[in-house]
Parts: C-alpha cells; sequence; structure tokens
C-alpha cells in the first residue's frame, strides 16, 4: 500500500506545462465537458455492482482545507481505505489556499484534466456542473442532510462534508476590560468596535478591534458575502440579483448590506494596514490578543487554538445584522466542502466508492469530531464545541437562512459585469473610494449584462 502527497508546487508545475497557450477562461465558468458519464449505480442495466476487490485504479483527490489534510495524514486514511479497497490507491493532493484551488481547478477543465474527485462550495457548484456526475443515488446524499437542497437540475453534485455556521470569535476578558456588552444589533457592533479600537489602540498602534485579512481579500467574505442574505432573510438573494435590472440601487438589501460594511471598514476598527495583512496574519494577531474580533467560519476555531496559548476566555456569537432587537436575528447556515466526481475520471465507479466510504463510519464520524464544523450527516450527528454553542445559548431568537451562493445566471452576469464582492469589500479601503459611484457604475453593467446576456 502506498500513499502519495502531491506538494502545491509540483501540481502547478504540471497544469502549467500541460496548459502553456491555454487562453484564460471567463472567471468560474467552464467550457462544456467532453465526457458525459453518469454515476454508476448498483442496479443500472443487468450488470451487478463491481465487488470491492473487483474495483481497482489510481484516484486523484485533490484539497485545500490544512485541517482535512492534517487528518489524512495522522489517520493514514489510503491505508484504512484500503483495508476495504485494496486494489485502489489514492493521490492525496494538497493545494495551498482555496484561491490557488479555483485556479488550478478552472484551468484543469479547460486541459479536460480534473482530479478524480474534487471539492467545491456552493457557489461553484454550478461552475462546474458539466464536470461533475450525479451523486443522489449514494447511500452518502441519501443520509446527508444539505445535499438535495443544493442540487442543479435535479442532480446531487457534490456531498457536504460539513454543515458551515459564521460566527464572531472574541475575547471576553477584553471585552469586559474596556466596559464593552455582547452586542446584538448592527449599531452596537459598530459601537462595541469603536470603544474596543479607541481602548485598546491607544497602547498598542498594532492593535485591529476586528482583525480582517483584506490582502487575500476573501476574508471580508461575512460581510461582503453574506450580509445581503442576512439584510433581506433570503439564502438565495444572488439568483434573485439575477432577475433585477437594478439590484444595487438605493432601497435595496445589498445597497443597505454594504453602506453598513462601508461604515465599519472605514471608521478605523480594523487597524492601521488591514490591506497588509492576509488572513493567517490577522488570525495571528487576534490569537495574541492584538485583536478582541474575528469574523470566521466554524473552521476559523481551531486555526485560533493552533495560535493562542489560553483560550479560556474566548467566546462567539452571531454577526448582528439587524437594526432593532425587534427584527429577526438572521443566521447564515450552509453546506461546505461538497465532495464530487469529476467527468474526467476514468475510474468513476472506485471514485464513488471513495466517496461512500468517506462518509460512511469507516472514516467520517472520526473526521467530523475531528473538526470544529457541524455535521452534515444525519445518522452521524453531533454536539457543537462549547465555545461555538455559546452563540446559540446568546441567540435562542436566531432564524437560520439557508445559504445558496448562486446560480447559473448569477454567475454569468458576475464574469460579465466583474462583480466580485469580497474584491469590492478590500476596495472600500483604498483612497478616494466612493461606495456610491461604485455600486451606481455596477447597476448600469448588471443591466447591460442582463440584456447582453438575455437573461431575464
Amino acid at each position: 500500500m502506498k500513499k502519495k502527497v502531491l506538494a502545491t508546487i509540483l501540481s502547478f508545475a504540471m497544469v502549467a506545462s500541460t496548459l502553456i497557450g491555454c487562453g484564460n477562461a471567463d472567471k468560474g465558468t467552464p467550457g462544456t465537458s467532453d465526457a458525459t458519464t453518469t454515476a454508476p449505480t448498483a442496479t443500472e442495466g443487468d450488470t451487478p455492482a463491481a465487488s470491492k476487490e473487483d474495483l481497482n485504479g489510481t484516484l486523484t483527490f485533490t484539497i485545500w482545507d490544512n485541517n482535512l489534510n492534517t487528518f489524512i495524514e495522522e489517520n493514514d486514511m489510503v491505508a484504512k481505505f484500503q483495508e476495504q479497497y485494496p486494489n485502489i490507491d489514492i493521490e492525496v493532493e494538497k493545494i495551498k489556499d482555496d484561491s490557488e484551488y479555483w485556479n488550478a481547478m478552472k484551468m484543469r477543465a479547460s486541459a479536460n484534466q480534473l482530479p478524480d474527485i474534487m471539492f467545491n462550495k456552493p457557489f461553484t457548484l454550478s461552475r462546474f456542473k458539466d464536470y461533475l456526475i450525479d451523486l443522489s443515488s449514494t447511500d452518502a446524499c441519501a443520509n446527508n442532510e444539505l445535499a438535495n437542497g443544493y442540487a442543479i437540475d435535479g442532480k446531487v453534485l457534490g456531498i457536504p462534508m460539513t454543515a458551515g455556521y459564521e460566527y464572531v470569535y472574541y475575547w471576553k476578558d477584553m471585552f469586559k476590560e474596556a466596559g464593552v456588552e455582547v452586542p446584538t444589533t448592527w449599531e452596537e457592533f459598530v459601537t462595541a468596535a469603536k470603544t474596543l479600537q479607541d481602548y485598546y489602540g491607544k497602547s498598542n498602534k498594532d492593535f485591529m478591534a476586528i482583525a480582517c485579512g483584506l490582502k487575500d481579500e476573501w476574508p471580508d467574505y461575512p460581510y461582503m458575502e453574506f450580509m445581503p442574505a442576512l439584510e433581506s432573510g433570503n439564502g438565495q438573494n444572488w439568483n434573485l440579483m439575477a432577475t433585477q435590472d437594478a439590484p444595487f440601487a438605493e432601497g435595496t438589501d445589498i445597497n443597505s448590506a454594504y453602506q453598513k460594511v462601508y461604515s465599519l471598514f472605514s471608521s478605523g476598527v480594523l487597524g492601521k494596514d488591514p490591506l497588509g495583512l492576509g488572513n493567517d496574519q490577522a488570525t495571528s494577531l487576534f490569537a495574541t490578543k492584538n485583536a478582541a474580533i474575528i469574523a470566521l467560519g466554524d473552521w476559523g476555531l481551531q486555526n485560533i487554538e493552533a495560535g493562542s496559548d489560553d483560550i479560556s476566555q474566548l467566546g462567539t456569537f452571531y454577526l448582528p445584522t439587524r437594526d432593532s432587537k425587534t427584527d429577526p436575528y438572521n443566521v447564515i447556515v450552509q453546506g461546505d466542502s461538497f465532495m464530487g466526481v469529476t467527468t474526467h475520471s476514468k475510474n468513476q465507479e472506485a471514485a464513488v466508492a471513495f466517496v461512500e466510504w468517506f462518509y460512511s463510519d469507516a472514516w467520517y464520524p472520526d473526521y467530523i469530531n475531528y473538526v470544529s464544523s457541524a455535521s452534515s450527516m444525519n445518522n452521524f450527528p453531533k454536539e457543537k464545541d462549547p465555545i461555538l454553542a455559546e452563540a446559540d445559548t446568546l441567540c435562542p431568537d436566531k432564524v437560520l437562512i439557508m445559504y445558496d451562493g448562486g446560480g447559473d445566471n448569477f454567475s454569468a452576469l458576475q464574469n460579465e459585469t466583474t462583480f466580485d464582492y469580497k474584491k469590492l469589500g478590500a476596495q472600500m479601503l483604498t483612497n478616494g473610494f466612493d461606495l456610491n459611484a461604485a455600486l451606481s457604475e455596477l447597476d448600469n453593467k448588471w443591466k447591460a449584462a442582463r440584456e447582453k446576456l438575455q437573461i431575464q
């Protein structure tokens, strides 16, 4: 038995050498796949399903998640899998981060070189739908509480590994010393951040009330990606936008949300140089109490724990975007890390067997108990980590908003207009930025794009 972990630099060298001369595809929009194979099932035609011993081949399993990679290495995933499937080998390919991952997957899709098994986010499922086989008939799908909710054209193209919740992590002792209470409205949140910045910033020039590494752009997603859905109470907000000519106009949910974010980001609560810090640096500052607040998913807890000597004062609450205490307290929930089998795989039946195994009692329970994220499997429930559970205690009246991430029409409009909510959030910190002008320009582009693409 053998296990191959491919380094990121090697994988990109392979992609680069293969794709020399290839043009850049529009962001996130794959071409038409040559393969049309559907997911094999045990009852397909009159041919019986292959036995575990009959299945063979080498599968490439490509990931970006550091926690998953660590668990795979520490628990010898390949050896455990081969106890049941002795003739299938797994090559685990770890790519540096999700940004590089999406760039690699986009290039490989165009070159017909996607890995056998890949992960997707809710917002990328539609982008890669032509390259993913239907997993509707699997036990993993049947036992997953979220998979069918993300089906595209009736096909389940990925099995979400976790149920993701978003939290605001904070240091209780820092709040107490500065005289700050846990906020429950947006105004209270902004006031708390300003108070913390003023209190600790006087003696620490590097202090950030809210840690956010905008050099990477994506860490602003709790605000730029999720707040429009929280503002509207509609997890399908991006799809609704695709039907509107002026979704960024004054009075719309996205306009209201981004006005709030801009006011927060430009108030000084992100410290002196948020554009000069990446996510790892910002998380490290928070873990060492050089910041009092950081907004991350439940997966962020492990990163904070790894960088802190003492988490006894670490707490969580849900981002309070509502205007008043009488408004609904909306909270985002979404499936995360959708494991799928690609049409480029030459061993699709073996790849489906791996997906089934991953979500079975042979592997999944130990993995989900290792990570801080919530389980997505009905047959393997999990209690929340006590630190994360505090947010639920503080917010017993929360309203869950099932976040979608946008379908084909939204993705097409994004590409045509170059609307990138995460990049827009980072731009809010640049000199001379005019939010109203930026949103007005986006409206003009959006209407023109809908006409050009004939999206109704």
